[in-house]
């Protein structure tokens, strides 16, 4: 099976948004509500371990069209998946655990979080050659939080954070020498400046991020960024906020003659509004300008977006939200939200890709048993015109849904169920030489678990 220039750029379609792709899709672990129970007090901390296991299937881990595949072996390949997920947290004493009566501020907040999951393969259908490298595919995947608050519910305060995570992403010919993991590095900082009595508060910040690829076959799309961002927050009612984002980003790639990527500095900047309109409901909307702001462009290849980009959200309490934040959100307060968002992101195929997405949520926990969790989006993701692959202006439709429900038989145990769908919708196909790379793909993954956290 060979491997050509062109086939690096071609299979990175599969990747929706590629820089800032999660290291882990299990519901609990994206929300650090669903993540810790109760926890343990060790003097001024607080230690939250936990452990989950799965079992269930995956339609098309290699995200394959009915062609896709080398010599032979072309179509999605089935099979049942194994994941195993320990996880730990440990954080200064949280406000519910605070002495009763107690007035001062603590000067430090800390939080710390760990979490890896161990993925076992094994294929039940599709050609035979993809299901013995099937096997070969398992990883572990893993994450690493660390934040540190200081002088928190200060006029002036500042936060620190630092991560690194290591994402799964498996290229369409599933050889695990040449998928798409990838190491995710964070760090950054933020000054917080909140006069009076809170009702202003604004934020100057730095993050550092970066994308390395393990497989030497696409080290050429690995990338840095700098962002230098400020945003406020201003209530002039007692529900409803003024709020302002800027973000200034640098990316570079470490290897741009190989790729034809060059460096970028994209700028956002929006306006808008959050408020609770009653207890039950509260509105969300801003919008604003974006510009991709490429380097050296390439006529065909490195086009600039240059567009409105915002988000529109309406968002339900079912259980009715008891404070004046819009943003307050704790486990019992179940939610409906529906909205509609628009952005760009860099793209390893030519410069940008454009994503529109209508989308909705809900979180329902009622009789302190039984949890629900739904996710649901879809929408265009546009790309513009690329002489380098002969590639005119083409749109994929990205759909996606998952759903999750847990019941609780303890605080701290309680047996799952997940199901999860996606599904690229396109018409577009990519040739190079002899190989034809066909967009589209479906998937479907279905899991039932068990969960113990404290």
């Amino acid at each position: 099976m060979k491997r050509r220039a062109g086939v690096v750029l071609m299979v990175c379609a599969s990747m929706a948004v590629p820089a800032v792709a999660a290291a882990q899709d299990q519901v609990w672990l994206k929300n650090r509500r669903y993540t810790e129970g109760i926890g343990y007090r060790v003097g001024d901390f607080e230690l939250h371990p936990g452990v989950s296991g799965e079992f269930g299937y995956d339609s098309n881990f290699f995200h394959r069209s009915p062609n896709d595949g080398g010599v032979g072996d072309a179509g999605p390949v089935g099979a049942l998946r194994l994941r195993i997920t320990p996880s730990f947290s440990v954080s200064t004493l949280s406000k519910q655990r605070r002495e009763a009566g107690a007035e001062t501020q603590p000067d430090f907040e800390f939080r710390a979080s760990v979490a890896a999951t161990y993925n076992e393969f094994f294929p039940v259908s599709g050609p035979q050659a993809a299901k013995d490298r099937m096997a070969n595919n398992r990883n572990v995947s893993g994450n690493l939080d660390l934040q540190l608050s200081i002088l928190p519910n200060r006029p002036w305060s500042g936060t620190l954070f630092a991560g690194v995570a290591r994402s799964l992403t498996p290229s369409n010919e599933g050889l695990a020498s040449e998928s798409f993991n990838r190491v995710l590095p964070r760090a950054g900082g933020e000054l917080i400046w909140t006069p009076g009595r809170g009702l202003l508060d604004w934020r100057l910040g730095y993050t550092f991020s970066g994308t390395f690829f393990e497989s030497g076959t696409f080290s050429q799309l690995t990338n840095i960024q700098n962002q230098i961002e400020t945003r406020g927050r201003w209530r002039f009612l007692p529900r409803t906020a003024l709020i302002y984002d800027a973000r200034l980003g640098f990316i570079s790639y470490t290897d741009p003659s190989t790729n034809g990527k060059t460096s970028s500095h994209p700028l956002r900047t929006t306006i808008g509004v959050n408020g609770l309109i009653t207890s039950s409901f509260s509105a969300l909307a801003f919008v604003g300008w974006g510009t991709s702001f490429y380097s050296a462009p390439t006529a065909g290849i490195n086009q600039n977006f240059n567009s409105i980009i915002g988000q529109a959200e309406v968002k339900w309490f079912i259980t009715p939200n008891p404070t004046s934040d819009p943003a307050a959100a704790t486990l019992s307060l179940s939610s409906l939200s529906v909205g509609f968002s628009r952005d760009f992101f860099d793209s390893y195929i030519g410069s940008y890709f454009e994503r529109d997405r209508v989308y909705a949520n809900l979180s329902y926990f009622f009789g302190g048993r039984f949890l629900v969790v739904v996710d649901a989006g879809a929408g265009p993701i546009i790309y513009p015109e690329n002489v380098q692959l002969n590639l005119p202006v083409f749109t994929d439709v990205r759909i996606d849904a998952s759903l999750f429900g847990e019941y609780r038989f303890k605080d701290s145990f309680g047996l799952n169920a997940t199901v999860r769908y996606g599904q690229n919708v396109s018409g577009a196909s990519i040739r190079i030489e002899d190989q034809t790379d066909e967009l589209k793909w479906q998937q479907v993954e279905a899991y039932l678990g068990f969960r113990w956290f404290m």
